[in-house]
Parts: C-alpha cells; structure tokens; sequence
C-alpha cells in the first residue's frame, strides 16, 4: 500500500514500488480531510462554530472526488509501470498516519509505503510527520522514500 498524495515524492514512491514489488497488487491510499476536521474553532472558548450541514457536505463531497481523482491518477501511474493498481480514498479519521495504518490493517498490506519531505526539528513538531508516527506505530514493514533534495 502506498500513501498518495499526488506529489512528486509519492510519484517517485510508486516508481520504487514498481521496482522493489514489480507486478505485485498496489493499494494507492490518498487521505482527505472531512469538513468537520476544519470547522473553525472560536479562539476564545474554544467551542466550534456554527455550521451549516449543506455546506459540510458539499466540502465532503468535493473532498471525496478530489482525492478520487488523485488515487486515480496514482493507480494510473502505477499501472503504467507493471504493477496492479487500485485507487482508494479514505477520510482521515484521526491523523493521517493513522488512518494509513488502520487501512493497511484492513486491507492486511504486505509493507506501508511513505514519503518524507525531509523535515526535523522545530519544522517537524509544527508541522507534524507522517512517515514518523508511521515507522513508530506501524505493525506492519514500512518503506520511507525520502525527497531526493534532502
């Protein structure tokens, strides 16, 4: 199972997966954010503000096809190289790291493909890091495809 967000490092992971498991079955997992996981919070209280649910569904709903089309993309890129492909996305339930494993649980992934941006220090605990909290609480092996301009 590959993480896929669209970007160049997780083009170039599909390309090391087609040479490390050439031919083999590909999940193409890209992660979207549900609305409610950015419904603005008063920064006061801390209370979430009000929401319309017609608009949260049609965030959701643009969401969901945006990141279709992106695990589509993968899957297409992936099936151009050999390997068999299947596009899949999925909401992010917790954080995005997480969500990739319990995916890759259910769909009982041989490894967890990652990219990492080279990020550390005071950038990393900012911004967070997939491919950490990946290598940390996957129970499954992990293959992190580092950004080539780190």
């Amino acid at each position: 199972m590959i993480g896929y967000d669209g970007s160049e490092l997780s083009r170039t992971a599909v390309r090391h997966v087609a040479d490390l498991f050439p031919g083999r079955m590909t999940v193409l997992a890209t992660v979207w954010e549900p609305a409610l996981a950015v419904t603005p919070v008063d920064p006061v209280f801390g209370e979430v503000a009000p929401f319309d649910p017609e608009t949260v569904e049609t965030v959701d709903r643009t969401q969901l096809e945006h990141a279709s089309q992106i695990a589509q993309e993968g899957a297409q890129l992936a099936l151009s190289l050999d390997l068999k492909a299947e596009p899949h996305a999925v909401p992010d339930d917790v954080n995005v790291a997480d969500t990739l494993i319990d995916l890759a649980r259910q769909r009982d992934a041989a490894a967890l493909v990652v990219g990492s941006h080279g990020r550390s220090g005071l950038r990393s605990l900012i911004l967070g890091s997939v491919s950490h909290k990946v290598v940390a609480r996957c129970d499954r092996p992990v293959v992190v495809v580092r950004d080539e301009r780190y």
